[in-house]
């Protein structure tokens, strides 16, 4: 007689270390063009529609040719950080995500 399948462990719950929700800061870096802003603060619009475009802080690289756009947004849950990083990562405009 065939012994029964062992139950599968279940997988252990992870504690955030974010309590939500809360205001947090993203890093997004890409080149100095034109757009950039625009498309960074719409995104966030998408995932926060509180957001306030308002508080955008920007920061040129030494040379120039980059601009890091600091977004502060109203952080829900692990999954709408998760979206919103995968969204602004893919963007044709951007560079690096922190």
């Amino acid at each position: 007689m065939p012994n029964p399948p062992s139950p599968q462990p279940e997988a252990p719950q992870t504690q955030s270390l974010i309590t939500y929700p809360c205001q947090f800061p993203i890093k997004v870096m890409g080149v100095r063009v034109d757009g950039l802003v625009t498309a960074i603060t719409h995104i966030a619009h998408q995932f926060d529609p509180t957001f306030d475009a308002a508080t955008v802080e920007l920061r040129e690289s030494k040379g120039g040719k980059y601009l890091g756009v600091t977004i502060t947004i109203t952080a829900t849950s692990r999954e709408q950080l998760d979206e919103l990083y995968r969204t602004l990562s893919t963007h044709p405009m951007v560079k690096v995500v922190l």
